[in-house]
C-alpha cells in the first residue's frame, strides 16, 4: 500500500520561504538537513502526516519556472474567512475568497494565494470531500 509522505517545492531563501508557510499556514519546521549543494527542510504540523519539503540549491540565485504542468498546493481550513483575514492582515496577498458550484450544489468555497518563490497554495473551506 502506497502512502504519500511529502511533496517537495524549490526555493531561493529557506528561511523566508518556512517563515511564510509558518505564518501563513501554520506549518512548522520538523527537521532540516544540511548537504554540500544543498539544504531540505521539512514541514509539517499535527493535522497531517503529510510534509512539504523545501529543497534550497546553494549558490542557486535564478528564480525557477514552474513550467506548464505546475498546478497548485492545496490545503483545509476549518474557517475560511478568519483563514482569509489572518493571511491578508499578516500583509500576504491573497484572491477573494469563492464558491465553486456543480448544478445547485455547493463543492467548496476557497481562496488563492502565492509563496515568496511564486508557488500557487489554494486554501479551501473544509466541506464534502474536502476534509
Amino acid at each position: 500500500m502506497v502512502r504519500i509522505v511529502h511533496t517537495m517545492i524549490r526555493v531561493l531563501d529557506l528561511d523566508r520561504s518556512a517563515a511564510f508557510y509558518r505564518t501563513a499556514l501554520g506549518l512548522e519546521l520538523r527537521r532540516k538537513l544540511e548537504f554540500d549543494d544543498f539544504s531540505l527542510a521539512y514541514l509539517g504540523n499535527d493535522e497531517s502526516e503529510v510534509e512539504l519539503e523545501l529543497t534550497l540549491n546553494h549558490g542557486r540565485t535564478e528564480p525557477y519556472t514552474h513550467g506548464s504542468g505546475y498546478g497548485h498546493i492545496a490545503v483545509t481550513v476549518d474557517d475560511i474567512e478568519t483563514t482569509h483575514a489572518r493571511i491578508r492582515d499578516a500583509g500576504f496577498a491573497a484572491g477573494d475568497i469563492v464558491e465553486l458550484k456543480n448544478g445547485g450544489t455547493l463543492v467548496g468555497r476557497f481562496f488563492f494565494m502565492n509563496d515568496p518563490d511564486g508557488y500557487e497554495i489554494e486554501v479551501i473551506q473544509r466541506h464534502g470531500d474536502y476534509r
